[in-house]
């Protein structure tokens, strides 16, 4: 066997040429299928992680997924609100032990305006149950005052002090700025890699006066109220967009939820978000499959080159196969031979696949992390990563027997014969 071995080295190394841009491709199709694989499962993770610590959101009775998309990712818009005296009731509730309520519905230069209190730094969760904090300035206390996301501030250049003007909705439609009452920056948050990096948070009562004056999406006429006008005015919301809540038990999370489910003042449904994440990335996890159905083709692709680059010079080779025959080489000698240079081809790309892999994702990581929020675990390969590369060599060795298969059918005959 070492003899075989070494005699597959040296034949493989005597075409390294042409088995060398092969291994090249095998080694580009390794990393792709890692990289690919890592990165699906620490993006699952992360998105899973968008929130962690709350036990229940609650919200007018949709579906769980659309609650989710508005309530933690600001995508879409609730079809109702929840009333303020649910909002109370629920946040008195004897198994409560606290409430975060979330009015959504403005934004600000195309980034969502999320209205809410301050329990939201204090109870808000993302990754492992890691608070909210701030990497400068302080919560909002006034009523026109803001705290800003990371990303809004490093996109839009925002420092402490500054003034920014919130919009009604979207901001799509011309005279839907709320320019009259500016909010004041007096806080940015740090990165936490979650929709939060890309909100402004006001506090509800802001998020009130701004529509004092408003009906149905539009200013009422001839009620054009002042920002320290509005400030006077009571400013108890009249309803929120979803409500997060936290438990003093977690053993009552079910009966929370169907007691929320037959709420009779209302239609409200509560939602567990680790529940509803899951059913979430169902829908969107699509893409994911796409990847990994493409890097899975460039790896066929790569292995089929292997074969093409064997068989084609298997054809130069014939005279070679004949004169190890009449040395002794039976027709399994030279089937094990052509393996092992596939094999050895194949082994050779894969490591140098994962460790572009290992390197790859230890420069990239910080990047992400900061940037993005995403923790690559680069340096921890799982089942699914070893597998990916057993599944390379295992196809690399298969792929090697078409032509392996070939080399046993030459005859002694056929390969001495000389060709004219």
């Amino acid at each position: 066997m070492k003899g075989l071995l070494t005699l597959a080295a040296a034949s493989a190394w005597h075409r390294r040429v042409g088995l060398g841009w092969v291994l090249v491709s095998v080694a580009l199709s390794t990393f792709l299928l890692l990289a690919v694989e890592r990165l699906r499962e620490d993006l699952r993770t992360h998105f899973s992680q968008s929130v962690s610590g709350t036990d229940l959101i609650v919200g007018p009775r949709t579906g769980a997924v659309q609650l989710m998309l508005y309530a933690v990712f600001r995508v879409g818009d609730a079809t109702q609100n929840i009333r303020w005296q649910s909002v109370q009731a629920l946040s008195a509730h004897p198994r409560v032990a606290w409430a975060v309520p979330i009015s959504l519905g403005d934004s600000h230069r195309g980034f969502p305006v999320v209205g809410t209190t301050s329990a939201y730094f204090e109870h808000f969760r993302y990754g492992q149950r890691q608070p909210l904090q701030l990497a400068e300035g302080r919560p909002f206390a006034a009523v026109y005052e803001a705290v800003l996301g990371a990303e809004v501030a490093e996109r839009l250049g925002y420092r402490l002090g500054d003034a920014v003007v919130l919009s009604h909705g979207s901001g799509a439609i011309e005279g839907s700025a709320h320019d009259d009452k500016p909010f004041t920056v007096v806080g940015i948050l740090a990165r936490t890699g979650t929709p939060v990096d890309r909100s402004l948070h006001i506090g509800l009562e802001g998020m009130e006066a701004l529509h004092l004056d408003w009906f149905a999406g539009l200013p009422m006429p001839g009620r054009r109220l002042s920002a320290e006008q509005a400030a006077a005015q009571d400013l108890t919301p009249r309803s929120v967009t979803a409500l997060l809540l936290g438990l003093k038990s977690r053993a009552a999370v079910f009966s929370m939820q169907r007691e929320v489910a037959a709420w009779r003042d209302e239609p409200l449904m509560a939602v567990l978000p680790g529940v509803a994440l899951d059913q979430l990335w169902e829908v969107i996890g699509a893409g994911e499959r796409a990847l990994t159905v493409m890097s899975a083709l460039v790896a066929g692709v790569s292995l089929a080159g292997l074969v093409a680059v064997v068989l084609t010079g298997l054809e130069q080779r014939r005279r070679e196969l004949a004169v190890l025959r009449a040395l002794g080489a039976g027709p399994r000698r030279l089937l094990a031979l052509l393996l092992l240079e596939g094999a050895l081809v194949t082994a050779a790309g894969a490591l140098l696949g994962a460790l572009l892999a290992l390197l790859a994702g230890a420069a990239a990581s910080p990047w992400l992390e900061r940037h993005w929020g995403i923790a690559l675990q680069w340096q921890h390969w799982g089942p699914a990563q070893l597998g990916l590369i057993a599944a390379v060599l295992a196809a690399g060795t298969l792929a090697a027997l078409l032509p392996g298969w070939r080399a046993y059918r030459l005859s002694l005959a056929d390969g001495l014969q000389p060709r004219g």
